[in-house]
């Protein structure tokens, strides 16, 4: 255990892909038990977003946010929220849903978008204003 703990410290790049990867794949598998059911394509298609958009995206982003607003302080922290909050997450929302929909083939691949973009973006920013604000 701690040489593949050395490996991924030693690589954090690998350990953001795998990391989201899993991630992504873990909560729609707990999303389909609890709806009843599992379709391991769905599975499968959520895990290919996660490691094709958003592990490399988070990656380089959270970086470059740091770059722009350093520290942990309040201000640094709300600084990074509201940078994130108006830029990341619109652009990592809709990067889920349309690469979805592509991955499923559907006619119309903004019809989820369109549908749940909205709702999706304010839960996101409760949630992270009240993980901010803690």
């Amino acid at each position: 255990m701690k040489r593949a703990w050395a490996v991924f410290k030693a690589h954090p790049y690998i350990s953001n892909v795998l990391g989201y990867t899993t991630l992504f794949a873990s909560a729609d598998l707990i999303q389909q038990s609890v709806l009843g059911g599992i379709d391991w394509c769905q599975m499968a298609r959520v895990a290919t977003v996660g490691f094709c958009f958003h592990a490399n995206f988070n990656y380089h982003w959270l970086r470059g946010l740091e770059k722009m607003l350093p520290g942990g302080g309040v201000r640094a922290v709300a600084g990074k929220v509201v940078v994130d909050q108006m830029i990341a997450a619109p652009l990592t929302i809709s990067a889920f849903y349309i690469g979805l929909s592509l991955l499923e083939n559907k006619d119309d691949p903004l019809e989820d978008w369109r549908q749940k973009f909205w709702t999706s973006y304010k839960v996101y920013t409760y949630i992270q204003s009240k993980v901010a604000l803690k």
